[in-house]
């Protein structure tokens, strides 16, 4: 034994250089970042050598239960901070919790001002939920940083996130930040822990109190704005009109307030405030493409032009995005040519097929189908997913056309090379249902659903079909329930509930149903639908308002008129 305990010792010391335990970095070469100030030495002894060369080559053989044991023996008999905290950091990297809080308890003993110690304790009683253990800790590190205890409590919350009792953690942090009435972040801190325990009031109360210790803080008044919309969004717009009186070139802020305008659709609002920012900020192209956007949105066209161009004059980037979109708004005015031109101007980008789909559609109205096909073969495609594009769009045109055989045998054709391209399936399935291929439909259909069972559209299709024809009608209403699970808000997928319902002979239900489809989107065919089952249940007058309103809006939709032949001879 004596023999091997001093070859042990000499292989210890030859690593070591030294007769005593190095500090870390040196010897220990697993040990954490040391704390400030130099670890009193520890001499050794042939326990502590045994201890110390018995972890390290513990934790070398992936041993931790080991590599523990030894260095919290170790340190418990040297009391050497060093070793603490080499003891705290193997035990917290190999889960040893227990043997870690030993470990700590040691360290912040040794050095009770040692910042790394508090820090470990924090993260380590936070990670076991115990946040009576937390709270003389973190008041420690506030006291030894009193320069930087602004900071300590902008992230205390993050510190804390891992705790699972939110009203645990809001009474801590309002424990903590009594000590600090007059300092902002310690308010915030308490508004943060209190909207994550969703006490809204205590989270604005809290929030103004630091406002009012610092009222152009940018960073706490947008925070009060997200508050106060929990509580009172008209209290919440009143508070961004107010703040941004006092502090008109609070950008932060106005973005905030213009979000919130967008959310609650006050679109003339949100162009107003908008403007004030390009006020504040002349310059800003990105500003500049806002408002264009906004005023696309709220369909004055003129305003909408006159920014995107004033945003390609002050260079911004991405000029494909705004030709592309200066093409809409002009195709939307009917200056077909302008927008061609504008089209064409879009040479790249995520926005590239789309413009030349939107040119050829164009194309087609001034020069006919023929042409619009040839300009589609003609446009350069970087991989499959493109060409598909061109060709979906290639058979749009020939459908908008009533070219409904044209259309159907370009699909075909490209779907014998692919025939799992599922993007082309749904349309080949519908232009099978416009030619009699009725078989044709419900097999692309139901391949689809087999490849992509969260297509919604694909299980609505089929069983829209299959109610039309009053086929398998139990299958069909699964197939339509299966599709409102998978897009609940679709309007069109209800208007296809409320269908099967009316061909189950469900009057009841179908009114219901197709009047939440027809409230969400006046869609001509949805009120072809809704109009025949009001006139079904009586409500003829109703049915009749309804269809005159769709039919001057709509005057050539087919199903519409072939409906309102058939009730209104």
């Amino acid at each position: 034994m004596k023999v091997i305990l001093t070859i042990q010792l000499a292989l210890l010391l030859s690593m070591a250089g030294c007769t005593q335990l190095p500090r870390t970095g040196d010897a220990i070469a697993h040990g954490s970042a040391a704390s400030a100030g130099a670890a009193p030495a520890t001499e050794l002894t042939a326990d502590s050598l045994f201890d110390f060369l018995m972890g390290e080559t513990a934790l070398q053989r992936n041993m931790p239960d080991v590599a523990v044991e030894s260095f919290i023996r170790l340190a418990r008999e040297t009391r050497n901070p060093r070793i603490a905290e080499h003891a705290t950091d193997i035990a917290l990297r190999t889960r040893h919790f227990g043997e870690a809080k030993e470990a700590i308890d040691l360290w912040v003993a040794l050095e009770p001002d040692s910042m790394h110690a508090r820090q470990a304790a924090v993260a380590l009683f936070v990670a076991n939920g115990q946040l009576d253990n937390v709270r003389p800790h973190v008041e420690q590190l506030l006291k030894l940083e009193p320069e930087t205890v602004d900071k300590a409590f902008m992230q205390i919350n993050k510190l804390l996130s891992h705790h699972s009792d939110r009203e645990a953690v809001l009474k801590l942090v309002q424990q903590l930040a009594a000590s600090y009435p007059d300092l902002p972040e310690a308010h915030f801190a308490v508004s943060q822990a209190a909207w994550s325990a969703n006490e809204f009031k205590l989270a604005a109360k809290a929030m103004n109190q630091a406002l009012e210790l610092r009222p152009e803080w940018e960073m706490a008044a947008v925070h009060q704005g997200q508050i106060l919309q929990k509580i009172d969004k008209d209290k919440a717009l009143s508070f961004y009109d107010q703040y941004l009186d006092r502090f008109p070139r609070a950008n932060d802020i106005r973005i905030a307030y213009i979000r919130m305008l967008m959310e609650e659709r006050e679109f003339d609002r949100g162009r107003e405030q908008f403007q004030k920012l390009e006020q504040v900020n002349p310059s800003n192209p990105d500003i500049a493409l806002a408002i264009g956007l906004l005023s696309a949105e709220l369909d004055d066209l003129g305003s909408a032009e006159k920014y995107f161009k004033r945003a390609l004059q002050l260079g911004f980037e991405d000029t494909n995005t705004i030709h592309f979109n200066l093409g809409r708004i002009h195709e939307i005015a009917q200056h077909n040519a302008e927008a061609m031109d504008a089209y064409l101007r879009v040479t790249g980008g995520e926005r590239y097929i789309a413009a030349r789909v939107r040119y050829a559609f164009l194309l087609a109205k001034r020069d006919g189908i023929a042409a619009a096909r040839r300009y589609l073969k003609t446009v350069q495609v970087e991989n499959e997913q493109q060409r598909t594009q061109l060709l979906i769009s290639e058979a749009q045109l020939l459908r908008d056309s009533g070219e409904f055989r044209g259309a159907y045998d370009l699909l075909d054709a490209y779907l014998r090379k692919y025939p799992d391209q599922v993007e082309l399936l749904y349309d080949r399935a519908l232009m099978a249902d416009k030619i009699g291929k009725l078989d044709v439909l419900e097999q692309d259909l139901r391949k689809l659903i087999e490849l992509r069972p969260d297509n919604a559209h694909a299980y609505n299709a089929l069983g829209y079909s299959l109610a039309e024809r009053g086929l398998q009608l139990p299958e069909a209403l699964a197939l339509i329930q299966k599709a409102i699970e998978l897009s609940p808000d679709d309007p069109y997928i209800m208007d296809s509930l409320g269908w099967v319902y009316y061909r189950m002979g469900d009057l009841k239900k179908g009114v219901n149903y197709l009047k939440l489809a027809f409230d969400t989107r006046s869609d001509p065919e949805i009120a072809a639908h809704y109009g025949e089952l009001l006139w079904m249940n009586g409500a003829k007058e109703d049915a009749e308002k309804i269809w005159q309103s769709a039919l001057e809006e709509h005057p050539e939709n087919e199903l519409l008129l072939d409906t309102v032949k058939r009730f209104m001879k």
